[in-house]
């Protein structure tokens, strides 16, 4: 099934860049999906691209140059339009309660996901999109 959503994957570790890009590929035929290497590299794709249709971010929490967080705040700096097109998913093997209560409760994140993460979790996220 084609989807109409743009995909990045904004992670540093190169096995979870693999594996989050196969199972998207394999698992859901989704195609292509992009790849950001930290935060500051993510919100400078979406500036460069500004995706027309919706975007869906698929986002680590620690990384090097400009983490998650970082991330979430220049996010709310973009477009209004665009904002309203782009749906993250935040990706962490995080234990830290604290960070995974600032992630919940952050108005642009749709959901939360401890890696490793199954297949099933992806297919239910997008099955609309």
């Amino acid at each position: 099934m084609p989807y109409k959503s743009q995909f990045i994957i904004i992670e540093d570790n190169l096995i979870d860049q693999f594996v989050t890009k196969k199972l998207l590929k394999k698992g859901l035929d989704i195609n292509p999906i992009y790849i950001a290497n930290n935060g500051r590299e993510g919100i400078n794709w979406i500036l460069k691209n500004q995706p027309q249709n919706s975007l869906i971010i698929l986002l680590d929490i620690q990384m090097p140059i400009m983490n998650g967080f970082e991330f979430l705040e220049e996010f709310d700096r973009l477009p209004e339009d665009l904002k309203e097109r782009t749906e993250i998913f935040v990706l962490s093997s995080t234990l830290d309660i604290d960070e995974i209560k600032k992630v919940k409760e952050n108005k642009y994140v749709s959901d939360f996901w401890t890696k490793p993460f199954r297949l099933e979790i992806l297919k239910n996220a997008f099955l609309e999109v």
